[in-house]
């Protein structure tokens, strides 16, 4: 490491000298470091290894990736980067990860959830680079065993799935040929290990520093794996380079609001609000934060197709005493929406972001809730997950097949990596996947609390055998988890290994509506019940106070 270190050296550019109120009016305090993002490129060198903050579509420092891609679009450097992150950055165009798409700029990319960021994985499946997808939540605890040199993450997240090398070891693509992963025998049980590497640069995110880099974070939606990133890349030899909105004077910020201590910091790059979005979808929206809290009623979503797997979703957490729930990204996020509009709040929703309690944002807020209760970093929340203390999990599915296992990683030429998924699905008590029964171009007619399919899905969910093991339904049952599937027509459940039909909507045919429109092969039992007619209606759920209350 020394010689990159050297390297450093020898191109970091000079601090402006910026002038900041001190104690000392005699004496004027110089910033640390403080350059510009296209001076914070500079640094970069070739063959090294990047990672980057934010989750998803919050907190991503945009002024330094934008000026990384624009480095290297004006003189083809640096080149071959090996890109590690958790949380795939973006908003599915132009913004976030998407913009270092560059052929040459990227050699190898390890990643959790790649779906924000679709450029990099099309370059991953046409072979353009190395790439290996990771569980999420194994990324983040490998930040944290990188920082305390430790050899790597050991875990059973993975097992039996994609990642296990018995199947295809996280690798993507046909340029992809190392095997990183390996099966480990810890005291009679299997593990995965995953090797920990040296990671040379951090581009990360802070709302103010102060003139010793002391980074604060209060108006960032979630923490991501920040302090961890910069601790690894610390510990490495690396820089580290912070995107923040203010500069502030020395002791002028909270020490327990610090979330990167300065000495840990080598850089701090200025941006503007334009330059600072709090998450791709809001500029700013202080309910996040908690410096506001929002009370007023929500707005009833128009009655769809997802709005009635949310509204069916809330009947499974009335059910059972599962009072810490997950929601996942897709169809799952309008659970907490629904569950506003109908008042049910008896619930703590979690997000891996690290967030806990609140509602949980939509779309180009994901990540981020409203009123949340508190924040974590997104490490600690994935060791509260991996141990299993989600009592209820909803997760989305791209394809279901007869021994219910689901694949949503990848799907019809699109990488959408795991994220989180796996942590969750083989970690909680109860898993529930959420979802329509057909895709792309379903159109659903509601009458009187009768579901109408007026146009079918082309795509086909439920198959025979899916493409991308994601979740290994065999696995989950040795370890006694209830699976449970919900769309707007049925409603599934996983017995002794087989799709077993459990509930189906009024008005809809078993032959013509579901088992026609399935390549599995569903088991119909004698006798199947209706979803409730309610989910159906336009107006409130029909749910009395004593059913909510209710457990069995």
């Amino acid at each position: 490491m020394d010689g990159l270190n050297n390297t450093f050296i020898a191109h970091a550019p000079q601090a402006q000298s910026v002038a900041v109120a001190s104690f000392d009016s005699d004496y004027v305090m110089e910033p640390k470091h403080v350059i510009t993002a296209s001076q914070a490129a500079a640094l970069v060198p070739s063959n090294s290894t990047i990672t980057t903050g934010g989750f998803g579509s919050c907190g991503h420092p945009d002024l330094l990736t934008e000026a990384l891609a624009a480095r290297f679009i004006a003189t083809a450097q640096p080149t071959d980067l090996t890109l590690v992150f958790a949380a795939g950055q973006g908003d599915r165009a132009n913004r976030g990860l998407n913009r270092l798409a560059l052929k040459g700029l990227l050699k190898k990319v390890v990643g959790g959830y790649w779906a924000l960021a679709p450029s990099i994985g099309q370059m991953a499946l046409r072979g353009e680079i190395e790439a290996h997808n990771w569980p999420q939540g194994v990324i983040s605890h490998l930040f944290r065993s990188i920082a305390g040199g430790k050899s790597g993450v050991l875990s059973e997240i993975g097992l039996h799935t994609f990642i296990d090398p018995r199947q295809e070891g996280g690798k993507v693509g046909p340029a992809t040929t190392e095997e990183l992963i390996s099966v480990v025998n810890i005291g009679g049980r299997e593990e995965l290990f995953y090797p920990a590497m040296p990671i040379n640069v951090a581009f990360l995110r802070g709302s103010r520093a102060d003139v010793d880099g002391n980074i604060s974070m209060e108006d960032e939606a979630n923490f991501q794996d920040s302090l961890a990133q910069a601790q690894a890349v610390h510990n490495s030899g690396g820089i580290v380079i912070v995107q923040v909105l203010e500069l502030v004077d020395r002791n002028s910020l909270d020490p327990q609001t610090i979330r990167i201590p300065g000495i840990f910091v080598d850089y701090l790059v200025l941006a503007t609000p334009e330059t600072h979005w709090q998450t791709y979808g809001e500029a700013r929206n202080n309910t996040y934060t908690g410096r506001s809290r929002s009370d007023t009623a929500v707005t009833p979503l128009q009655l769809c197709a997802k709005k009635i797997v949310a509204r069916r979703a809330l009947y499974e957490m009335a059910r059972y005493n599962a009072p810490i729930v997950n929601l996942g990204i897709g169809t799952p996020e309008f659970i907490a929406r629904v569950a506003s509009e109908e008042r049910c709040a008896a619930h703590v929703l979690t997000v891996e972001s690290g967030v806990i309690g609140g509602t949980p944002a939509r779309g180009l807020s994901f990540g981020a809730s409203s009123n949340p209760q508190a924040i974590l970093d997104q490490a600690s929340q994935f060791d509260f997950y991996d141990g299993g203390g989600i009592d209820l999990a909803f997760l989305g599915f791209g394809q279901a097949d007869r021994s219910g296992n689901v694949n949503i990683s990848r799907l019809g030429g699109k990488l959408n990596g795991v994220g989180g998924f796996i942590n969750i699905s083989q970690s909680a008590k109860r898993v529930v996947f959420c979802g329509t029964f057909t895709a792309a171009g379903l159109e659903l007619g509601f009458e009187s609390g009768q579901l109408t399919i007026k146009r079918e899905g082309d795509i086909v969910k439920f198959i025979e055998a899916v493409e991308h093991m994601s979740f290994n339904a065999a696995h989950a049952e040795s370890r006694n988890c209830p699976i449970l599937f919900i769309t707007e027509r049925a409603v599934l459940s996983l017995k002794n290994g087989r799709l077993t039909l459990k509930e189906v909507a009024p008005g809809v045919d078993i032959e013509r509506d579901i088992l026609a429109r399935s390549t599995a092969d569903i088991i119909v039992p004698d006798h199947v019940d209706l979803m409730p007619a309610s989910i159906f209606l336009h107006q409130p759920l029909s749910i009395t106070d004593k059913f909510w209350r209710s457990r069995d």
